[in-house]
């Protein structure tokens, strides 16, 4: 069966991807097709037809993501993977992924990312689960901050007219730089406008000089005002200093009206149960795989990331969609050398890319088999090499 893929740029053939991809993902509601435009980057949709049919689709946004250490790679984020489900199991994910892949390199981008649907596809494409998300759930009435917890600045609310443009400008000119951060472009603002146009917004300092917001709604359901619970579901929180952080998690906390607060995606190490009197009042129900990553440039991610004091370690890496990554790399001193020589550890792309963010140990890759340890303890100093603070987290979902 003859499958052909291109760069989709008509903006009826744009339109048409994006109901493939709804009606692939089955449970994501249709778009009108005036609501659809300006959802996808020019030049980044891919297509593939099979006898002139648009059966599958994917695109990608041009973004960074932040390393450790700090440095922004350019990234591109990966969505919208659909194939009608007449059409699956036929090789046409396959071919667009891999078709993709060689795009993004071409571009010059150094990593790339995505949010799995589904988590049993995307390790043979290269990518790494590299970073998770945790869901927390906050009982109101037991939730007391401590004496000692410090006082915060001024947080507001933002009216429905300012409640998108101001988080966006707040995240394009604040620090965002924790490991695992990715850009948000205007693609993925209207998107999420699309998506969660209710609800409210708080932000955190004075104005002009906001470094955090906080987007959050009454949970969906029927005569919430006389539940015998009530709930706020927080869809996106953005604190690029502490001060921002305690002040808009005591503005969640803080309305008599509610009595449980959730918080869908939040970095599984966050210090939030700290902050309470009782640690109790918060659990966390579920911590989930987020950025799936995968390294289109190795030598330039590895050389361009933040590493710890320790032993030298040789690693050798093997890439068989993207071959240029394939070699063997000395990582010491802080610095990265391309080397012919015998490795210390062995591993392919996806594994390298799981602990690339410092988000999987390569103990555990080792002890599943994912990576081979040629000298004894290798694995353990690439431990101490990349081994980060916090735990990798974007935040974003795309």
């Amino acid at each position: 069966m003859p499958i052909d893929i291109d760069i989709l740029t008509d903006a009826a053939d744009l339109r048409a991807a994006q109901q493939v991809f709804r009606t692939a993902m089955v449970g994501v509601p249709p778009l009108s097709a005036e609501s659809g435009d300006g959802l996808n980057e020019l030049g980044r949709t891919l297509g593939a037809r099979v006898a002139g049919e648009l059966v599958g689709t994917v695109n990608s946004y041009t973004s960074w993501l932040v390393a450790p250490g700090g440095a922004r790679l350019p990234h591109a984020a990966v969505t919208h993977v659909g194939v009608l489900s007449t059409y699956a199991r036929q090789g046409i994910a396959s071919a667009l992924l891999r078709r993709q892949l060689t795009d993004i390199a071409e571009r010059g981008e150094v990593v790339a990312s995505l949010r799995a649907t589904q988590g049993g596809i995307y390790e043979r494409f290269g990518y790494g689960v590299a970073g998770s998300a945790a869901r927390c759930e906050i009982d109101v009435r037991r939730a007391r901050f401590r004496d000692t917890v410090p006082a915060a600045g001024p947080v507001r609310l933002l009216t429905p007219a300012d409640g998108w443009e101001v988080p966006a400008k707040i995240y394009a000119t604040a620090d965002v730089s924790w490991t695992g951060a990715i850009d948000r472009p205007s693609h993925w603002w209207r998107l999420q406008q699309l998506m969660r146009g209710h609800g409210h917004v708080a932000v955190h300092g004075e104005p002009g000089a906001e470094d955090g917001f906080v987007r959050y709604r009454a949970d969906e359901t029927t005569d919430w005002s006389r539940r015998p619970e009530r709930t706020v579901v927080v869809d996106d929180l953005v604190a690029t200093t502490p001060a921002a952080y305690l002040g808009l998690v005591r503005h969640l906390l803080s309305a008599d009206i509610v009595d449980r607060v959730v918080l869908t995606a939040t970095a599984p190490d966050a210090p939030l149960r700290h902050l309470l009197t009782d640690e109790r009042a918060l659990r966390v129900t579920e911590i989930r795989d987020e950025t799936w990553l995968r390294l289109i440039d190795v030598a330039a991610a590895l050389t361009r990331r933040a590493y710890r004091p320790g032993r030298p370690v040789v690693l050798a890496v093997t890439d068989p969609l993207l071959p240029a990554n394939t070699g063997t790399y000395r990582i010491a001193d802080g610095a990265v050398t391309a080397v012919d020589a015998p490795p210390d550890l062995s591993a392919d792309i996806a594994a390298l890319a799981a602990a690339y963010l410092g988000g999987t140990r390569w103990g555990h890759l080792s002890l599943a088999g994912r990576v081979t340890e040629h000298r004894p303890g290798a694995a353990a100093a690439a431990d101490v090499l990349f081994g980060v603070a916090d735990h990798p987290f974007s935040g974003t979902y795309f």
